[in-house]
């Protein structure tokens, strides 16, 4: 008899697989049940809904799959729970016109907190441009994707009575992505932005179509969109594919009362049908560059959020090493005028030692003979400066990609004209993200440096990787090889996707962006940066530790106050990794920024006086 292992809420159970028809879910089952009795739970206790994944390999498993056809013998299962009492229906709206949705409403969207509703200019736009479609079709003219097949197929005619089934195909056929499904986050985020392009009035979609995806959006009905298998030239073919075929009720869906079940089961449970497209719709829902700019507007917001608090942790680590301010005054700056680099001198000016917020450290060693510091404390604002002005330029062109119509072909109400073109190319966010992640990686690169700084006494003044009693204590040792693997890993990361280009489809999508995967990998370093960052936060603080009584400013002692809050100081050997998921946890949720801008403000608001 097969056996393998359940990882439930850090408790391991080893799990005999019984007969043949035992299914994922019946395991899963049996391990709740197991830990429940472990840990003295009444039945009721804990969540009865769950996703398991196997350790190895990553995979989601079904739960209505039989266990012996997924499962090997001695295999490994990792058991997450779904508290699905957790989600609140949002009350609010976003109204969508597919002009002017933004990166941060957009990630507000992928978060759950809003419904959307179309303006009734987008309506009426939609509306017309579906009637151009109708009208070729009634006077049987030849339209790319309408009554034609599909790349090389494009010379293919398709007889009026097989339109309906030509578009179910192109979406089935296109289902062929790989990999873990995209988080529901980032699902959602999908399908708000599919459905924002398509309002724009320029893909011939049908007022029904777009009102059952936005049904669909505003129930949290979420198909199952692997994250692999996208090249980002007629866009992003296989994702989008996949995001319409639980539209139309086949494969995967999720909701959060359903949780990952039959689509068509899914729908039916929230009072939905499933889409039955019509001409034209099957490409319109499937060509656009959404996945890449979807997560790509996660980066964006993200990266923005990790570089303005980096600009505040250097300061942190400035402070523990005595640096001297004189490289941050405002007429070095003037001189080279680029805006990021003003931003974070100034920034850096309204944290460290002033007359407005006074520093006990910096009044400690002001008579040393220090001329100048170290690079990574001397140009902290031309190094993080560039990155600024790099997310700030992704930004721009990410936003202008959110609100573009990005299918083929397509149609244009005022003329009465259907035009086959290229915007679906994802060359340009595929540049940009590739450009994001160089960019924001370089904070990663000089915050590993200031960590070594920080815990080698020979650079620092401070006791060896900050901790007393060295050698019985290794105390930042490892989590400074930790942000230093981060950093070579995102070096690698780092390489662009785009420059990169397959001939795919029969010569017919003869270069492509890889647009895609220029997403992926960014998220991934923004995510090491975060991480990086968060380790350089615990030193910094850990640092000031030893030069107490003494004290930093008021702003960079709230941040101290903040950390402390979520992890205590260092004072013998313990576990490293909480500490640092709580430092992320910290950064990720933008505390440290929102600690301290109320005192930047005061700051700008008397030197006004």
């Amino acid at each position: 008899m097969h056996c393998v292992s359940l990882y439930v809420r850090g408790e391991w159970f080893r799990v005999p697989c019984g007969g043949p028809s035992v299914s994922v879910r019946s395991l899963g089952s049996e391990a709740l049940r197991r830990y429940r009795q472990a840990k003295k739970l009444e039945d009721g206790d804990g969540e009865k809904e769950f996703s398991m994944r196997r350790c190895q390999g990553g995979e989601l498993l079904h739960p209505e799959d039989r266990a012996q056809d997924v499962l090997e013998d001695e295999d490994f299962v990792q058991l997450a729970a779904n508290r699905q009492t957790s989600y609140q229906e949002p009350k609010e709206y976003i109204s969508l016109d597919g002009e002017s949705l933004t990166t941060a409403a957009l990630v507000s969207l992928g978060q759950g907190l809003f419904k959307i509703k179309l303006t009734p200019e987008a309506e009426e736009k939609v509306i017309k441009c579906r009637e151009v479609i109708d009208a070729f079709i009634r006077e049987d003219r030849v339209v790319y994707g309408v009554n034609t097949g599909f790349g090389m197929f494009a010379r293919t005619l398709i007889p009026k009575e097989q339109l309906v089934q030509l578009q179910a195909n192109v979406i089935r056929s296109h289902c062929a992505g790989l990999g873990a499904p995209l988080s529901v986050e980032r699902t959602r985020m999908l399908l708000a932005l599919r459905i924002n392009v398509l309002a724009k009035g320029y893909s011939g979609v049908s007022k029904e179509t777009l009102d059952a995806m936005l049904k669909a959006f505003n129930a949290s009905c979420l198909s199952w969109v692997p994250e692999k298998g996208t090249v980002g030239a007629s866009g992003d073919l296989a994702p989008l594919a996949h995001l319409t075929l639980g539209l139309m009720g086949e494969g995967r869906m999720w909701s959060p009362q359903s949780g990952w079940a039959d689509a068509k089961a899914v729908l039916e449970g929230h009072g939905l049908k499933p889409l039955m497209l019509k001409p034209k719709e099957g490409i319109a829902l499937i060509n656009g560059t959404q996945l890449m700019s979807s997560l790509g507007a996660e980066a964006v917001e993200r990266a923005l959020g990790v570089a303005r608090q980096a600009d505040i942790i250097a300061a942190l680590s400035f402070e523990a090493l005595k640096g001297t301010t004189k490289a941050f005054h405002s007429a070095i700056h003037a001189v080279r005028p680029h805006p990021g680099q003003m931003e974070v001198a100034a920034r850096l000016r309204s944290l460290l030692d002033s007359d407005v917020f006074p520093s006990q450290i910096s009044e400690s060693h002001r008579s040393c003979d220090r001329v100048q510091d170290a690079y990574t404390l001397r140009c902290i604002p031309q190094v993080h400066g560039v990155v600024h002005d790099t997310v700030a330029f992704v930004q721009k062109v990410i936003s202008t990609e959110l609100n573009s119509a990005t299918d083929n072909p397509l149609v244009f109400a005022e003329t009465g004209e259907i035009m086959s073109g290229g915007n679906f190319h994802g060359e340009y966010p595929a540049k940009a993200l590739d450009y994001l992640a160089i960019g924001v990686h370089e904070l990663a690169s000089i915050s590993e440096r200031r960590i070594e700084r920080l815990v080698n006494p020979a650079l620092s003044e401070l006791p060896a990787f900050l901790v007393q009693d060295g050698g019985l204590n290794s105390g930042f040792m490892i989590a400074h090889c930790t942000a230093a693997a981060l950093v070579s890993e995102s070096k690698a990361l780092c390489h662009p996707s785009s420059v990169d280009s397959l001939s795919t489809s029969a010569a017919t999508e003869d270069h492509v962006s890889m647009g895609g995967w220029a997403a992926r990998k960014a998220l991934r370093v923004v995510e090491h940066v975060e991480q990086v960052l968060a380790i350089e936060l615990l030193a910094a603080c850990q640092a000031l530790e030893f030069l107490r009584p003494l004290k930093t400013t008021t702003p960079l002692e709230k941040v101290h106050e903040l950390l402390r809050s979520v992890v205590s100081p260092w004072d013998k050997d313990r576990i490293m990794s909480p500490d640092i998921e709580a430092a992320h946890a910290l950064v990720r949720q933008q505390k440290v920024w929102r600690t301290v801008q109320p005192y930047m403000d005061e700051y700008k608001n008397k030197l006004k006086i």
